[in-house]
């Protein structure tokens, strides 16, 4: 499949006067009220912000880039449109999860201010990176739209991101990446896509807590763990838990089993082509294991970023799973 161009040289008046860093990959990030975007982001997340409008039964699957945003949308899309999809006809089968659930700053609102979702079938689902500010005022509003967030070991996700890009680098490739503690120096520093990453989290877990009808906290660790317990925990969550012969048939364990890694890394449809005009679908679907971290960072690394979410997290409640299986090579 051929490649067509990215859209990430693009600005617009909306970022023009925002303090700006430029990423290592080329990519320019933005800093509004607090949080860097990359730059072609920021406008379609203010126009979504402000246009989209939230129906009762719509599903919000937020998270920081690679946080298991794949995977959760997949479940996502399984668990509550099971009805119409049963796992054997799922159009995750033949198609890559983030192209069936759609990107609110990717897929709808690059293009256009205010597109015309009015004919996706209900329950909706859509994907973001924003942080809770920044989701559209009718979803936060909205009494009967439900919030799922997927949390990530900071380390974990780091490198992930890191070895994301270095796989997606356009236009780059015969250039040497800056060293590894240059870009973990700027993460430490908040520098980071939709971040600094603890207000993201902290922005979602305190919602959670206020309101754990609406917003739905999820660990990529415990999930890991046990995805079969958090499928049920999905479905409670989104008011179609499985029913008795549901359960008899073994329902549950038939998403978890569809959307597992594994799987997802082998259709067919995962392994070749682009998503969003320049990611390649493969690279979605890298090691997934929890602990990788330690394959790449020092633990000096490891201490800082302790340092970081004991500042941070202190007295939230919230447990941030930096040494959850730190093991090297370990799943």
């Amino acid at each position: 499949m051929e490649k067509t161009e990215s859209p990430k040289t693009l600005s617009s008046p909306a970022t023009d006067l925002l303090e700006r860093e430029e990423n290592w990959d080329n990519q320019i990030l933005v800093k509004y009220e607090g949080t860097w975007y990359v730059d072609f982001t920021l406008q379609p997340l203010l126009s979504a912000r402000t246009n989209f409008r939230a129906k009762d039964g719509d599903v919000i699957v937020a998270s920081l880039p690679k946080s298991g945003t794949t995977w959760l949308v997949a479940l996502a899309l399984s668990i509550a449109k099971r009805g119409l999809y049963p796992p054997g006809q799922s159009p995750l089968l033949t198609a890559h999860p983030q192209e069936v659930v759609g990107s609110l700053e990717f897929n709808h609102y690059l293009k256009h201010d205010n597109p015309d979702l009015e004919g996706i079938p209900s329950p909706r689902i859509f994907s973001t990176h924003a942080p809770h500010v920044m989701l559209p005022d009718s979803v936060r509003e909205s009494d009967n739209c439900r919030i799922i967030y997927i949390c990530r070991n900071p380390l974990d996700r780091f490198v992930s991101v890191r070895q994301f890009l270095l796989a997606n680098l356009v236009g780059m490739e015969e250039a040497a990446p800056p060293a590894i503690d240059q870009e973990f120096d700027k993460f430490c520093r908040g520098i980071d896509v939709c971040g600094p990453f603890w207000e993201h989290i902290l922005g979602y877990w305190k919602e959670h807590l206020e309101n754990p009808r609406k917003v739905l906290f999820i660990h990529y660790e415990e999930m890991k763990e046990d995805p079969v317990g958090h499928v049920n925990k999905i479905a409670e969550f989104l008011g179609c838990p499985f029913t008795a012969e549901e359960e008899k048939q073994g329902m549950a364990e038939e998403i978890a089993k569809l959307c597992s890694f594994e799987t997802l890394k082998n259709i067919e449809a995962n392994k070749q082509g682009y998503l969003h005009a320049t990611f390649k679908k493969s690279t979605f679907f890298r090691e997934g294991k929890v602990g990788n971290w330690s394959n790449y960072l020092s633990p000096k690394m490891a201490e800082d970023i302790e340092k970081i979410i004991e500042a941070k997290f202190k007295g939230t409640g919230i447990n941030i799973k930096t040494k959850f299986h730190t093991n090297k090579g370990t799943d």
